[in-house]
Formats: C-alpha cells, structure tokens, sequence
C-alpha cells in the first residue's frame, strides 16, 4: 500500500496531471526552484518579505518548503509524489532562513538524518501569516497550503488572521491546513476557523499518529492523508522521507487541483462539499475521515455531468 492508493489518489492522477490555470497558493518556506525534480515553468514567487528562493539549502525553512513543493509540483518521474505537476504552485515564503553576516543561517536544519523524523511545524505570527494569505489569494491562487503552528498568539494578530480566512471565503478560496504534530486535543486560531480544511496524518493503515493533533473541530470538517515516512524531494538533490501533518496537508491540497482542473466551473462550496465528504453523516469524533480522492471525484462527476 503506497500513500497515494490509501487515500485512492491513484486512479485520478491517472486522468489529469492538472492544469495551469489551478494555482496553489504555498505559504511555507522557500524552494528550491531549480531543482531537477520539480516542474520549473510553474512555479511562481508571490513577492513579499522573503525570497521565494533559498539562499541556504540547509536550512530548515528551505528544506520543508522544497519538500512540500515536491509532493505538489515534482515531475512525475521523481521519488515525490508529484500529485498535480501541471498545476501552478505560488510560492509565499514566511518562515525565514535567517541570515548572518557571515553568511550562515540561524535556523537550525531539521533532524533528517534518521530520514523517518516527524517534522515539528515552523511557527510564523498571525499577522505574517494573514498578511501571506491575502496577498497569495490576490495573486489568483484558488487552493491555500497552510502549515505553520501560530508564534506569539495575540488577540489583534488572530482577528487579523480571522480576517484573511474570511477573505478566501468570500473570494472561495479554500484553505488546507496542518493540524499540527504536539500529539494534543484542541485547535488553533488556524483550524477552527469554519472555512479552513484541518488535516490530522495518517500511517498506511488508516490508523491517526500519535503525534497528530486532533480535536471536534479537526473531526468535523477535517480528513486524515497520509504522513508516515512520506518521500518527497531533498534540496540536496536527494530523496528525503519523513513525515507528520505538513507531510498530509498536500495531499489533500493536491486532490483539490487536480479535481478543480478537470471541474473549472465547480464551486468552493461544491469542491469543500465533495472532498470532505459531507454528503456522508459524520460520527462526532474527534478524528477526521480519510481523504478518498476518488470517492470525491465521482461526487464531481455527478455533479456535473450534463452541465
């Protein structure tokens, strides 16, 4: 069982590599955007505080968005899952690498060295993070990559950041986001909102990480995807494996490309509706369903058939 046949992204990967037009909106690190693995021609830097590119290929932040980035955007060749390369990926830098003056970076390098670490989630304030969400929605992405745990909560920042998840509501943007790796019961300013989808990880039987959060409002209107000892790319032009709900999160991100490039008239309500399968009465639990990509999929082709 691979992560793609669990959460059964296979068949619809099979039918679309997704379009140009569907822009993702990666609110992460910084990527390497020249790397051999990833489909360059579509990837695009929102600008901002910091560099879409990495100045340091070390450093945390660089490693964590390249590695998200590959799962998305890498050419269907590479070790990643390469979920919907022919979308295109906005990247929107907010952890920063952190530069001194002699050159080396004060954010210290994950922990891949087992290759099998769970990511801790990099941290950005609200405001940083509102600010990210509206200038990556006003540069046409249609879907939102969210994984970032919240650093020096403040009520104004959270209003704020209230505020920018209203916005990708109005403007149907959907928003996907980390449930987070503290292994706690509970929610954030983030996955709370009504309009973001939280995604809790998953191992390949289906069964939640112990290390992922969970909570009523992740369980109500979130799914579970795959994040153990996930592959995607290294920014040393490496295969990198490791996992945790930044891991998940673009699998579920993924799924919504490839099916709004195929559905381009369907809309944020229809497209949250399918994915999160709330056609289906919900147990009330704690623990979100499974993402099915193809369940979802067939949903849309009902939908829309005839139209």
């Amino acid at each position: 069982m691979t992560p793609l046949d669990l959460v059964k992204l296979t068949p619809l990967m099979e039918w679309t590599s997704g379009r140009p037009n569907i822009k993702i909106g990666l609110i992460d690190g910084p990527v390497v955007i020249d790397h051999p693995d990833l489909v360059t021609e579509n990837i695009l830097e929102v600008p901002g505080q910091l560099s879409g590119t990495c100045a340091q290929a070390s450093s945390a932040a660089c490693m964590h968005g390249t590695f998200v980035a590959g799962i998305l955007c890498a050419k269907r060749s590479s070790p990643a899952p390469a979920i919907c390369p022919n979308c295109t990926l906005l990247v929107r830098p907010i952890f920063s690498e952190t530069i001194t003056g002699d050159g080396r970076t004060r954010s210290q390098p994950l922990n891949f060295a087992q290759r099998k670490a769970v990511e801790p989630l990099p941290s950005a304030t609200p405001e940083d993070l509102a600010r990210a969400i509206i200038e990556t929605i006003d540069a046409g992405a249609r879907v939102l990559n969210l994984s970032a745990a919240l650093a020096r909560p403040s009520s104004k920042g959270e209003r704020k950041l209230e505020d920018a998840l209203d916005y990708a509501a109005r403007t149907g943007v959907i928003a996907v986001a980390a449930a987070g790796n503290q292994g706690t019961l509970g929610s954030s300013a983030i996955t709370r909102h009504p309009w973001v989808i939280p995604v809790a990880a998953c191992d390949l039987r289906g069964r939640p990480l112990s290390q992922s959060n969970l909570g009523s409002s992740i369980g109500r209107r979130g799914l579970t995807a795959p994040g153990e000892d996930i592959t995607s790319l290294g920014t040393d032009g490496k295969p990198l494996t490791f996992g945790g709900t930044s891991a998940a999160t673009p699998f579920v991100t993924g799924t919504i490309a490839l099916l709004w490039s195929e559905f381009p008239a369907a809309t944020a309500a229809e497209m949250r509706f399918a994915i999160t399968q709330t056609y289906a009465p919900r147990r009330t639990t704690v623990v979100p369903l499974l993402l099915d990509a193809w369940a979802a999929c067939q949903v849309m082709v009902a939908a829309h058939s005839g139209k």
